[in-house]
């Protein structure tokens, strides 16, 4: 091509350094965006963490005599192992508030038995699905409904989707649900009347049919069915749609963060180990018992124990929340008070013997005698390795790992990390790495270790399981 002359070679010169401004522009955003859309699983593994949403209820995530169980909370943990990362899961229990934190990347994953739609998937990206499950309608059984005949309870019941017409059927804001119903009305050619309710959780909405506050409601079947095994006068028998797929959701430019999960999820679910989670939590009627049990968690409530009253009482000696201080009885004994180690160590803070007498109680002392004595005992650890350690939760963490192994081990691990240049005072990736391996013998027989070997990666794990099941319990408790 010949190049212009004259007065339009400056024109010429301005629409070439144009041309080549906009496609540099252009370049640096298609890189910026194909970053954004890499970058998510990246960020996770150098976090060391994925954050999750989840639902706190009687199958997703809840407490059981002080442990964090749940289908989607054991789901997570299966992630968790396969990305070599911890998981750090969030409460909403708000289907909008899930949402906007998974746009807003407050979260990495939505970990919910969603209900996969073309609507949501403008928004989302699902994930492999976990399940499948149809919808179904909650209705209230009649009063007398153990006397009738099943033809005369059928009658008295809506088993014919048309019957909904006229009908007010109350469901979670944004659902699928509320979805279905709508396309519902549609199909009948009659208006059903449906509110959506932003401030409960669908197993709060099955509560108020099985109280008569309510009428109706919709759920998935699974959990339905769930539910109904400690409601027993509400009828979930009404399918009011076809099979539907659930999954989980992650945000629309984490391409490489949906190809992993969906590669763990489809690995997983080909195992038996699958297979039971799913019977565990949806299939096996106890799953509901166990909900309802005094000795678990309930939604809005705050017990943890049969003990939780005395653990208050004692906690407040040390200045920690009583819940810090079940989750380390958790992990002693399970709050079983009878129980004996074979090295000997007894009762709900599982001291021992030497310890025990020091403190005034022994294996006959009474459950209160011995949480004092375990009190004390950690106000003698904190006075002893952790005077000038200044943050209350790197406190926390040695006085955990000297409870579990000795103050001279967790002495000896700060001293391998002031030498080895971490630092003596944080525990995460710094003296945790030295406690864990002080049963190599480069570290044992340092000249520095006055306390020798120690099996690391009893206080390793020990500090990580009570802070873990701790933070577990502020999700779910509310004080």
């Amino acid at each position: 091509m010949k190049k212009p002359s004259g007065k339009y070679k400056l024109l010429y010169l301005l629409l070439v350094s144009l041309f080549y401004l906009i496609a540099c522009d252009t370049s640096n955003n298609t890189t910026n965006n194909n970053d954004n859309k890499s970058n998510k699983l990246e960020d996770i593994k150098k976090q060391g963490k994925i954050i999750a949403v989840t639902n706190y209820n009687s199958t997703d995530y809840f407490i059981y005599r002080g442990q964090p169980m749940g289908f989607q909370k054991e789901l997570l943990d299966i992630l968790a192992i396969y990305l070599d990362v911890k998981v750090e899961i969030k409460v909403i229990n708000n289907l909008e508030y899930s949402f906007n934190s998974l746009i807003n990347d407050e979260c990495d994953i939505i970990a919910i038995g969603l209900t996969t739609t073309k609507e949501r998937s403008k928004i989302i990206n699902f994930t492999e699905p976990i399940g499948q499950t149809k919808q179904v309608l909650v209705q209230k059984k009649p009063e007398n409904w153990l006397s009738l005949s099943k033809k005369e309870y059928n009658n008295l019941l809506i088993r014919n989707q048309i019957d909904l017409g006229g009908k007010t059927i109350y469901v979670q804001k944004r659902s699928a649900f509320a979805s279905r119903i709508k396309n519902l009305s549609e199909e009948i050619g009659e208006n059903i009347n449906i509110i959506e309710i932003d401030s409960l959780e669908v197993e709060e909405i099955i509560s108020l049919v099985s109280s008569g506050d309510i009428q109706y409601t919709v759920c998935d079947e699974n959990v339905a069915l769930v539910n109904k095994t400690y409601y027993n006068n509400i009828d979930v028998s009404t399918a009011i749609s076809f099979p539907q797929n659930l999954a989980w959701a992650v945000k629309k430019d984490s391409d490489s963060l949906l190809l992993t999960v969906n590669k763990c999820l489809l690995e997983f679910k080909k195992t038996k180990e699958y297979i039971n989670l799913y019977n565990k939590y949806f299939k096996n009627p106890r799953s509901a018992i166990m909900f309802q049990s005094d000795y678990y968690a309930v939604q809005g409530g705050d017990k943890i124990s049969q003990y939780d009253d005395i653990v208050k009482i004692y906690s407040a000696e040390i200045n920690w929340d009583w819940k810090l201080l079940s989750s380390l009885i958790f992990q002693e004994s399970r709050f079983n008070h009878n129980v004996k180690s074979w090295a000997g160590a007894f009762g709900l803070m599982q001291l021992m013997p030497a310890t025990a007498n020091n403190f005034g109680v022994d294996s006959l002392s009474s459950p209160a005698a011995n949480i004092s004595a375990g009190v004390r005992y950690i106000k003698w650890l904190e006075k002893f390795i952790a005077t000038d350690i200044k943050d209350k939760d790197e406190k926390v963490k040695f006085i955990l790992a000297a409870y579990n192994a000795g103050p001279g081990h967790v002495i000896d691990a700060q001293k391998l990390a002031e030498k080895y240049g971490k630092d003596p005072k944080i525990w995460d990736n710094n003296v945790d790495f030295y406690i864990l391996h002080k049963s190599n013998p480069k570290y044992y027989n340092d000249s520095v270790v006055k306390h020798g070997y120690c099996r690391g990666k009893e206080p390793y794990l020990f500090v990580r399981e009570v802070i873990g099941r701790y933070e577990h319990y502020n999700n779910i408790l509310t004080n």
